[in-house]
């Protein structure tokens, strides 16, 4: 990458570059292929003008680029990166819905957040927005794609369905049982995270970041305190930074083993999906003691983390064990395997294009992890990223039986560390704050990498928190991995993938 324009500065690790429409394109292109990857963008309403932020990342260097983008208010306007980039193109498709701000030359410039019913002209994110206006029920339904051909038919699936699955609608164009192609139309329980977070104090912030997925409370409340930290200038004490990572390690532990239990379920094994889940509750009655609630809440805060105990190394290998069985009891079963292998193989490429994260990213052989690429503390010695290649249900299963071994011994060497240092401070107290300031704060979820980013004004109250969970880059995979799947493994690979709708349906 050439170096900053004089219009550049640097705010903590990044680098903040102004761009216009002219050069957008250009600086997007000579950061991907420098290696950086477009992890969020970002609308905001300046009153005078709009504003529209992309970040990028790049892994090793842990580099972390901003291009700045001003738009007119009354016409607000901004080039298509889509052509360039799918990722950007529903970056910009949501900006356009929330913000009203239209990308030019968009290749595929439909709905993305707002669904068809949604009036026109009415962006929930504009400082004018007002309350929502009543809902046009006369309009068109939502065009999906109609394949045509001798035979072809289509299933409708959702968005209500059983039990506490959340609501999503799924559109199967099939022959026979074999699947064409599968469209899956979210933002059903759109919530107004975002707007919810303006106006917030930094403290009172962290009850609604931990809220935004529920099985998610560390990974999101963690990337959205280190994005407060950063914007205030804050060192956390490498004993806070420890627990931290041992409490995002708990949370992975409890929803693979989730996980790993309801997969055996969907293929019929449900004894293990039985063992599964009295291995779950173990690990959420470890939670507890460790922190006071079971699904983690309430622990880390900007400044630091605050626990009652640490997990009993001796119970953790023990459960690592009882995993371990379950995982193998699984696979030696013929029929297991059969379901799993080759089921809905998302290759490389198209995970690498998509830009997907965390397991779903790692079944298909991707080499990424924030832990390592974008550390909040050095765990390059403990840390193993298991990756596996084949793409399929059965590398999915893999990656997580796999890393629920390496995040015991991660922990293990975590509570090592803790010993060490037993009697230090975890928590520092927060600065005041003097001017506006902006932080970005990144962590690997369970389901893959979590990114944040924050505006403070001088009174400490937020004015913007853009978020974006891993469900977002993974979603539009998931199609592309059903195709030539047969309609009944559409649930196991929905379980395989395993992505949230809360954590996208912002």
């Amino acid at each position: 990458m050439t170096s900053p324009t004089p219009t550049s500065e640097s705010v903590s690790r990044r680098t903040t570059l102004t761009v216009t429409a002219g050069t957008l394109a250009a600086r997007f292109t000579e950061l991907v292929g420098d290696g950086h990857r477009l992890a969020l963008v970002a609308g905001h309403d300046d009153v005078d003008a709009l504003r529209v932020v992309y970040l990028f990342l790049r892994g090793g260097s842990d580099d972390r680029v901003e291009l700045v983008l001003h738009a007119d208010h009354t016409t607000p306007e901004i080039p298509s990166l889509s052509a360039q980039s799918f990722t950007a193109g529903r970056f910009e498709r949501e900006v356009a819905d929330l913000f009203g701000v239209v990308a030019l030359g968009h290749t595929f410039p439909r709905r993305l957040v707002h669904h068809q019913h949604w009036p026109d002209g009415w962006h929930p994110l504009r400082r004018d927005a007002g309350p929502t206006p009543p809902i046009d029920e006369t309009r068109d339904p939502f065009p999906f794609v109609t394949v045509e051909g001798p035979g072809v038919y289509e299933i409708p699936v959702g968005p209500v369905h059983a039990g506490l699955i959340e609501p999503g609608h799924f559109r199967f164009s099939v022959v026979g049982e074999t699947i064409i192609t599968m469209k899956a139309r979210l933002w059903f329980v759109h919530k107004g995270i975002e707007k919810l977070f303006e106006g917030r104090h930094i403290t009172t912030g962290v009850e609604l970041a931990e809220r935004i997925s529920g099985d998610t409370a560390v990974g999101h409340n963690l990337a959205y305190c280190l994005a407060v930290e950063e914007a205030l200038g804050v060192e956390v004490p490498p004993t806070g930074q420890y627990l931290r990572a041992l409490l995002l390690e708990l949370e992975r532990l409890y929803n693979h083993a989730a996980d790993i239990g309801a997969l055996a379920n969907d293929v019929g094994y449900g004894i293990l999906h039985a063992h599964a889940s009295r291995i779950r509750e173990q690990l959420l009655r470890m939670n507890s003691r460790v922190t006071g609630q079971r699904l983690l809440r309430g622990s880390i805060v900007p400044g630091g983390v605050h626990v009652r105990g640490l997990p009993d190394p001796a119970e953790l290998t023990a459960i690592a064990e009882d995993l371990a069985e379950v995982a193998d009891l699984a696979l030696a079963n013929s029929t297991v395997v059969d379901r799993f292998a080759g089921t809905s193989i998302l290759p490389a490429d198209a995970a690498l294009q998509l830009g997907t994260l965390g397991p779903v990213a790692r079944a298909s052989g991707i080499d990424i992890d924030a832990r390592r690429d974008h550390p909040f503390v050095d765990l390059s010695e403990p840390l193993h990223v298991v990756r596996h290649d084949t793409g399929d249900v059965h590398a999915r299963f893999c990656v997580r039986r796999d890393e629920f071994a390496a995040s015991i011994q991660l922990i293990h060497w975590l509570i090592e560390q803790l010993a060490a240092r037993h009697g230090q401070p975890a928590a520092v107290p927060l600065p005041p704050v003097r001017r506006p300031a902006s932080g970005v704060g990144i962590a690997e979820g369970w389901r893959g990498t979590i990114v944040h980013r924050v505006e403070i004004e001088p009174c400490g109250k937020l004015t913007r928190v853009k978020i974006v969970d891993p469900s977002f880059f993974n979603w539009p995979a998931l199609p592309v991995a059903l195709a030539d799947t047969i309609v009944p493994d559409f649930p196991l690979t929905n379980k395989s993938f395993n992505l949230s709708y809360a954590g996208n349906d912002l």
